[in-house]
């Protein structure tokens, strides 16, 4: 389902057959109830053929595939042989979060500081003029901060934006509310630049 080398989800479409989005297409993401290994995440996502589909992914496509944990193959063309991505990928993440990077990275509003954290914890993502709101549950503290980001801070692990928005409101606890709040929000304009050296 995740393709490693091109950054994209692959989910059924209804025009095309079949189409592939990366992270940043996502819209909503709901954990579905029962199984936590694995966690199963409820999807809506921006597709090609302009309209929004509904998908399923599990915390394993959403957490662990983009840092090569998967069996994707590819063919060298210099050996013409068909090779797996995964080892050299998965060796490539170890050694960076050893060193002290984190493949994702949002500013938690109500702790005033960055926090490390997996797709998984995405809750909600609105496309804006370039930008991209991203609203997050903490793992730590479990409240909800939006950040204003790059698509290539949610799309790309360890790429992470030197400068970020900051929505200086912490958000109700409801999914409905918090929906409803949260476009509110991103159409006022209130976020507060902060330069944030996140590397």
């Amino acid at each position: 389902m995740y393709d490693a080398l091109t950054t994209r989800y692959t989910f059924p479409c209804p025009a095309r057959g079949e189409t592939r989005v990366r992270l940043s297409a996502f819209r909503a993401l709901d954990r579905l109830p029962g199984a936590d290994h694995p966690a199963v995440f409820h999807v809506v996502f921006d597709c090609p053929c302009g309209c929004e589909h509904r998908g399923l992914v599990s915390d394993v496509e959403l957490d662990w595939a983009p840092l090569g944990h998967s069996s994707e193959r590819f063919l060298n063309l210099m050996t013409d042989r068909f090779e797996s991505t995964g080892e050299e990928l998965a060796d490539l993440a170890v050694r960076r979060i050893l060193a002290g990077q984190w493949p994702w990275t949002f500013y938690c509003y109500p702790e005033r500081r960055p926090r490390p954290v997996f797709p998984s914890s995405f809750f909600l993502l609105a496309p804006g003029d370039g930008s991209l709101g991203l609203a997050v549950r903490c793992p730590a503290c479990e409240h909800v901060s939006v950040n204003l980001v790059t698509p290539e801070h949610v799309d790309l692990p360890f790429h992470n934006d030197r400068e970020i928005g900051v929505l200086q409101h912490v958000l109700a606890g409801d999914a409905e509310g918090m929906v409803e709040e949260f476009r509110g929000e991103l159409d006022s304009g209130h976020f507060d630049a902060r330069r944030l050296d996140l590397d």
